[in-house]
């Protein structure tokens, strides 16, 4: 593990983030954010797998991995920004730090430029395995990574079309993955980080085992804090009854069985 490589990661991703926060400035769009996120930790995934030390055909498939993950995650969010779609959950955040939002949001972008470390790091560290590929674990994670891309592209693709049509304005989405979780793109995106893990760990390399870092670190944030949270608290503004209903019948992140959203009173057996 080469520590100057680590602080290049750290210092593109902060400079990547400082872009972001100006450019939102500058078009009032929140969706470019994010778009730049994608982009600036496929950047520094690619740089990983290039300087990583490890077995040189497992940094091939992680490069061909962290490049298709960046290209169509970004490009998704790219281009329903530009569409006008504006993000409700940066959105929420500026008007709620009013006078503030400018410097909070820098500051907000930071962190989030701290977080992406850990994902690049994730992606260093399993490029940086010595062991022979291909094991069952690296086989194994490519069949998450692919699983979880292919997830999320399906689940972000039900989503846009259920949005274009009538319903898309006033209901809520319950069509194909959407009846199962009520957030399966979050679902599918942590999913492709739990195959970093399986890639990186090995009894030759104890670094590896930094990779966990990347999948906890995303279900905390999905679920407990930028991602779950503050969007089904816009979708309870927003879709009133409908979204409570929903929450009743449908887990929240991993898929399940739905429920009848029936709520029994009682002793009256109903």
């Amino acid at each position: 593990m080469d520590i100057l490589v680590l602080i290049s990661f750290a210092i593109g991703l902060s400079l990547a983030m400082a872009l972001a926060w100006a450019i939102q400035r500058l078009t009032g769009m929140s969706g470019w954010i994010d778009t730049i996120w994608s982009f600036a930790v496929g950047v520094g995934g690619v740089a990983a797998a290039l300087l990583g030390e490890g077995d040189h055909q497992r940094r091939i498939v992680i490069l061909v991995l962290v490049v298709l993950w960046s290209g169509r995650l970004g490009s998704h969010i790219g281009v329903r920004t530009r569409g006008g779609g504006e993000d409700p959950r940066y959105a929420d955040l500026i008007k709620q730090w009013g006078t503030a939002a400018a410097s909070r949001l820098f500051l907000f972008l930071q962190v989030q430029a701290a977080a992406s470390f850990v994902l690049v790091l994730a992606v260093y560290c399993a490029a940086s395995n010595p062991a022979p590929f291909a094991t069952g674990f690296d086989l194994l994670a490519i069949i998450v990574g692919v699983g979880a891309l292919i997830g999320e592209a399906i689940a972000d693709r039900q989503l846009t079309r259920f949005r274009r049509s009538a319903q898309g304005k006033v209901g809520v989405c319950e069509i194909g993955l959407w009846a199962y979780s009520r957030h399966p793109n979050y679902f599918f995106e942590w999913l492709f980080w739990c195959g970093w893990p399986l890639f990186a760990v090995s009894s030759q390399f104890l670094w590896g085992w930094l990779a966990l870092l990347a999948p906890i670190q995303m279900y905390g944030l999905l679920v407990y804090g930028s991602g779950i949270p503050p969007l089904e608290k816009h979708m309870l503004e927003t879709r009133g009854d409908r979204f409570r209903s929903l929450q009743r019948r449908v887990n929240a992140f991993f898929p399940g069985p739905r429920r009848s959203g029936i709520i029994k009173k009682k002793g009256t057996g109903r």
